[in-house]
């Protein structure tokens, strides 16, 4: 039989966390779910689960993630997966955005997933058990233009998540970051998207040309959130999870061609990265 799991889900009233959420709730499991606000709004569409807590948190707000977290253990007695999905997007040419613009896109993305892991691995390592699930992104593993100050924020999540599977992997705990391709939710509105003040013209044909690309495929996307929640089902049920998951075909085309093309790189430079060593360590090889 299968034991009950209790999900922490950030960022759950839309797009990836809601579609988790409900899936999670679907396959018998408890969920904490936090919003930012209207939270009796939230809970109304699921007719009073008792599997399911609503918390009202901001992941900016430590205060407030150590009095959901504590809600969470007081309410189910233990978190067993942790899924860091809160972010928002920041469309903007890399000479473009502000400083603050940047400090925020990071200030939520990076560092309100930092507040969420330190507030819930205390209970994990206690336990000797659970699951950390990050969601990084397709910009995450490969920059595209417009967009390389949100992927920095999730190329960020990449190292972190690979550094806290080796640190947590003694305790029992495992890590997992999920990098999305192109999925179909509301991330390119305006809600989930933040595009910068400050136009620069010279960049028309880049930045610009990807703004236009950006509102064509709104709702065009080839991924499903159904099908990625239930991947999610799938990994938090897995013996031996992944640290890397890229969940979409594109996802996956783009890391392969990176990698293929950071391989040339080597290639035509392999005299030049293999010179750079000691002459002791030289002769050594």
């Amino acid at each position: 039989m299968k034991r009950q799991k209790t999900w922490f889900i950030t960022g759950a009233s839309r797009g990836f966390g809601l579609e988790i959420t409900k899936a999670v709730l679907a396959s018998g499991d408890n969920v904490v779910a936090t919003v930012r606000s209207k939270a009796a709004e939230f809970s109304s569409q699921f007719e009073k689960d008792s599997n399911l807590l609503v918390v009202t948190m901001d992941v900016t707000d430590e205060q407030q993630i150590k009095e959901a977290v504590q809600q969470a253990l007081g309410h189910f007695k233990q978190i067993d997966v942790l899924v860091n999905n809160a972010g928002y997007g920041l469309l903007a040419g890399v000479e473009e955005a502000s400083n603050e613009e940047v400090k925020q896109n990071y200030e939520v993305n990076v560092f309100g997933t930092l507040n969420v892991i330190r507030a819930v691995l205390p209970s994990m390592r206690e336990k000797k058990a659970g699951h950390i699930i990050n969601i990084s992104s397709v910009g995450g593993l490969g920059a595209y233009m417009g967009w390389g100050l949100y992927g920095s924020t999730k190329f960020a999540i990449e190292g972190i998540t690979e550094a806290l599977a080796m640190e947590v992997a003694p305790l029992g705990i495992h890590a997992t970051v999920v990098a999305p391709g192109f999925f179909r939710t509301n991330f390119l509105d305006e809600s989930s998207l933040f595009s910068n003040k400050k136009i620069i013209a010279d960049y028309a044909d880049t930045v610009g040309g990807m703004r236009e690309f950006a509102a064509k495929v709104n709702y065009q996307q080839p991924g499903d959130p159904k099908k990625l929640a239930q991947a999610f089902i799938t990994l938090a049920n897995a013996e031996n999870p992944p640290v890397h998951l890229p969940l979409g075909k594109d996802t996956l085309e783009r890391f392969r061609s990176k990698t293929a093309a950071f391989e040339k790189d080597i290639a035509n430079w392999y005299d030049v990265i293999t010179s750079t060593d000691h002459d002791d360590v030289l002769a050594k090889s």
